[in-house]
Formats: C-alpha cells, structure tokens, sequence
C-alpha cells in the first residue's frame, strides 16, 4: 500500500494551508497559538467562514453542502486545519448528529436541520452519558413515551459538553422498558428551550465549565423529531460513534503540540543549555514523534479503507485510532506541562480567556498549559472509554 501523497493531493494541500493561513480571523488565530479558550461567537464566526467557502461539512454528500473530495483529501484538511492551527467545525454538528440524519433522518427533516447545522444556526450537544450508564451506555435509562404526537421525555444526562451553549440536543431515550437493553433505545432531536429541560454546571479540574447536568422533566418533544425508527436508536448511535472515533485521533493537534513545545523548550534554560537541548527532553520527544508517526500511518490505512467500506458502515480500527490518538494527545500535553515548570502551577482563568488586564505569571503561553493538560486526562474517557474500545478491538479486530 502507498500511502505518499500524490501531486494533486499536495497541491490540494496547499491549496487548504494558504486558506487557513488567510481567512482565519487575526484574533482566533491568536487565541489558538496561546492555547486560549474560544468565545462561542468565535466558533460561529470561523464556522461561517468555513461553509461560505463550502469546507464546512466536506465529508457531507454534495446536495447537503459537502465537497465530493476523496478520504484522503478530508484526512489532509483534517491535519491542516489542527497544524494551522484553527478550530475544528463544530463536531456535534458537522461529525456526529449531520452525518445520523444524512443516513437516517426524512427529507424534511434533512431539509431542515442540514443547512443550519453547516452554518451552525443550531448549535447541538449529545445527550448520552448518564449517572449510571457512560462506558455502559446501552444501560440508560431516560424514558420516552409517547403520547399523542409527541414523546414526554424524563430522566437526566450527565457529562453533557456545552450543552450550556446550546439550542438542540441529540439525545438517546429508553422508548420499551421490556426490550434487550440496546434494542428498547430510540434517538430523539430534542430543542433545548424546552419546558421542564433543565441545565446546571459540573466545575471542572481545569477551573473551567465545560460539563453540565442535564434535567428532563415531562419534556414533550414532538415525534416528528424521532430519526429513523423507534427501538433502533443503539444503531444510529454505534454509526455516530465511529464517526467521532476516526476524528477523535487528532493526529495534526498531536504534531501541532509536539512542535511547538520543541519550540518553546528552546527559550528555556536548565543550567546552561536550553530544555530542548538535553537528553531526556529529546529522548521524550522522540518516543512521541515515533508513536505518532506509526499513528499516523494507521489513520491513513483506516482513509484508504474507507473507500471499500459501506457508507453506513465503520472500521472497528476507528477503535485503535481513539486508544492511541487521545493516549498521545495526553503525551503531548505532559511534555509541555514539563517546558511550561512551576508557570504552569498558577490558575490565571482570565488568560486562558484572553480577558486578563494583568500581566501573565510567566510567559503568555504558560497560562493556558496546566488546564489543558487536565483536560486532556478525560480524551481517555469521552468518545467511549479506551477501555471499551479494546473489548471492540479483541472482538471485532481479534476475533477474541
């Protein structure tokens, strides 16, 4: 197998390097290279420059936006757009609920969801884990009932991403309590303006509100925001999460980091030479560059694979990419937490959001540092546990 880039896929490279480098707006990229946290109108407004361009959604069929470009050019925008670096598409909308509707969903309810999900008019959150169902999800136990011509949701959901931000929910609901756990799941659209849906914060290690609770109590949603059929929710969730998985790797984020804290290790000083400089940080930072290389090399096999593949159809390999991929993001970040020192010990909440009219203790950048490094420690866990995924490799991979 050849995984080299042909010449048009270096010049779509290009192509895409020089867009980031200029249409990204000075003051996200700024945020970005400093690690900062973006405003939810930052994530818009670079949304919408991206689907003005069409790049938005380019895996999406073209009727719906998407580009007709092959995997191994979505692979290059993907590693483009980390090494930029620039933020990612919203994945909520573009990788995970706008895929489930294009294969799933009605044409209404692709005429009206699609559109706004590209342009990010809707911004979703997943509403999947629950107190007593994460890794285990198919033990969930929010019930839907339906009632008339709409379904009255309760129950709750917990480790909800920025479902504070959010106006939908995609949302996994028990609708036959007598079913085999995975077969009584139904997936419902769920407007987060709702009454008796309810949203509270979990404070987070990194100081931060990422997290949130969410409470449903008689929620009544309609039945036509039901995707596909009653009861087979669990199948349009296992297609979403193979979607997630594949991205989840962030190969290009992975080499963004290692780069700039080879970067950054060259200004600091241990004795008389610069970190970078030493045998240990170059001993570290190699053992990295080789694991993501192989990686690398992975992913690539998983796009050239997805050619042969039905397009409801996931590679259980998706599974070794989340393993190693967030593994090595983990990596990424303790290697800079190390070139960041005793900076990286002060919480300095307004430089990581940029708001601060104080100056930084210690450099710019080390403020941001020690929060995304905690952050980091739960790549492990969302997405499906990599515990999980290694009973998927051993039964789907193995044979075991």
């Amino acid at each position: 197998m050849d995984l080299r880039f042909t010449p048009e896929e270096l010049a779509f490279r290009d192509e895409v390097r020089a867009f980031f480098r200029e249409a990204q707006p000075a003051s996200i990229r700024r945020k970005m290279e400093l690690g900062q946290r973006l405003s939810r109108d930052d994530i818009v407004t670079w949304q919408r420059i991206l689907n003005a361009r069409g790049w938005a959604v380019p895996h999406w069929p073209l009727e719906w936006g998407g580009t007709d470009w092959s995997p191994v050019q979505n692979y290059i925008f993907k590693e483009e757009m980390q090494l930029a670096p620039a933020p990612d598409p919203l994945g909520f909308n573009v990788s995970m609920v706008g895929p489930v509707i294009i294969a799933f969903g009605t044409e209404a309810q692709k005429r009206r969801f699609l559109p706004k999900l590209a342009n990010l008019d809707y911004w979703f959150c997943q509403g999947f884990s629950e107190p007593g169902a994460g890794s285990d999800l198919a033990s969930l136990r929010t019930s839907a009932r339906l009632d008339g011509d709409h379904y009255v949701v309760n129950g709750q959901k917990i480790w909800t991403s920025r479902a504070h931000l959010a106006d939908w929910m995609f949302c996994l609901v028990r609708t036959d309590a007598g079913a085999k756990l995975q077969r009584g799941i139904s997936y419902l659209l769920i407007d987060m303006k709702t009454a008796g849906l309810t949203v509270r914060p979990i404070p987070t290690i990194d100081g931060e509100h990422h997290f949130n609770e969410v409470f449903f109590d008689d929620v009544r949603v309609p039945a036509e925001n039901l995707i596909g059929e009653e009861n087979k929710g669990w199948t349009y969730a296992k297609y979403l999460l193979g979607n997630e998985r594949t991205g989840i790797a962030r190969v290009g984020a992975s080499k963004y980091r290692i780069q700039r804290a080879k970067q950054l290790a060259a200004t600091v000083m241990v004795g008389d030479r610069a970190l970078a400089d030493t045998e240990r940080f170059r001993e570290k930072v190699a053992a990295i560059e080789v694991e993501l290389k192989a990686l690398e090399i992975t992913q690539m096999r998983v796009v050239s694979n997805a050619r042969n593949l039905p397009p409801a159809v996931q590679d259980p390999a998706s599974s070794v990419l989340k393993i190693k991929g967030t593994e090595l993001q983990q990596a990424a970040t303790e290697i800079l937490m190390e070139v960041a020192g005793a900076h990286a010990m002060a919480l300095q909440s307004e430089h990581l959001w940029g708001t601060a009219s104080d100056a930084p203790v210690g450099p710019e950048w080390s403020a941001t540092v020690a929060p995304d490094y905690f952050y980091t420690r739960a790549a492990s866990i969302y997405g499906g546990s990599n515990e999980i995924q290694r009973n998927v490799v051993a039964k789907r991979i193995l044979g075991l």
